[in-house]
């Protein structure tokens, strides 16, 4: 072993059979622990807020997303009736939600934010600050993908993959069609012919009705549909078609 591969891995004294050991969440960190100890040996550390991931990643994800032919990219959307809301969630051929725990957030509210957000989308990613990465890794499952924000020292961030996000197979059909409002919910059972006798129930009732009507991937393409259509609605939640810009007409 050379002096310089001790310097660029500080782990490397370890040995093989430890790295071979460890949990895989513990793998995937152990890669990344080089950049983040060399890093923080010559430059300040700048702590991360909401507001400026929140900023850049939506503009990352809008360029991303540009070919797109249907787009909305939505903040704050709120899951099982606002129980939680996921910091952005993405509504094109699927519905990604981008959970967002910066430098100075906890990861208190995590555990039960990802019970949630697992029943509903079909890919989820939290981005998160350096400061939380390792505990973060150890709380979320295999499947949630991982973006480490880091604030560079002009004020930008800049993200770094850690791992992509795969699809969730834990979605449960109710809470996927709690995303809709009692309206929504009652002009899609109208539609499969299953309305009558459910005008006047509670939505929960309705809920529960299309989840038995619908497998889960109709259900789905429904509530996407739905919501990127959903009119009068989120300022802050643009349609995108081709590439631009989709106006509604007003119902006013």
């Amino acid at each position: 072993m050379t002096q310089k591969q001790e310097k660029t891995d500080p782990y490397v004294k370890l040995g093989i059979n430890y790295f071979l050991n460890i949990p895989i969440c513990d793998k995937i960190l152990y890669r990344i622990l080089p950049y983040i100890f060399m890093e923080t040996q010559t430059q300040k550390i700048i702590l991360t807020n909401d507001l400026i991931i929140r900023s850049a990643l939506k503009e990352d994800l809008e360029k991303q997303h540009s070919k797109d032919k249907k787009l909305r990219i939505i903040e704050e959307l709120g899951v099982s009736h606002g129980t939680a809301r996921i910091d952005i969630a993405v509504v094109n051929g699927i519905m990604h939600g981008y959970e967002i725990k910066s430098d100075q957030d906890t990861l208190q509210r995590l555990p039960e934010q990802m019970n949630i957000f697992n029943a509903v989308f079909d890919k989820v990613t939290l981005v998160v600050g350096k400061t939380h990465l390792y505990d973060a890794i150890k709380i979320i499952p295999d499947w949630w993908g991982i973006i480490v924000a880091k604030a560079d020292q002009d004020g930008s961030v800049i993200f770094n993959v850690i791992r992509e996000g795969e699809k969730n197979s834990e979605q449960d059909c109710v809470s996927i069609a709690r995303l809709l409002w009692r309206e929504e919910a009652l002009k899609i059972l109208e539609e499969a012919g299953e309305a009558r006798g459910f005008y006047s129930k509670p939505r929960n009732c309705i809920y529960q009705k299309l989840s038995t009507v619908l497998d889960q991937e109709t259900l789905g393409a429904k509530v996407r549909e739905t919501i990127f259509f959903r009119p009068e609605w989120r300022l802050d939640a643009p349609l995108m078609t081709d590439g631009g810009l989709y106006q509604l007409q007003s119902t006013s």
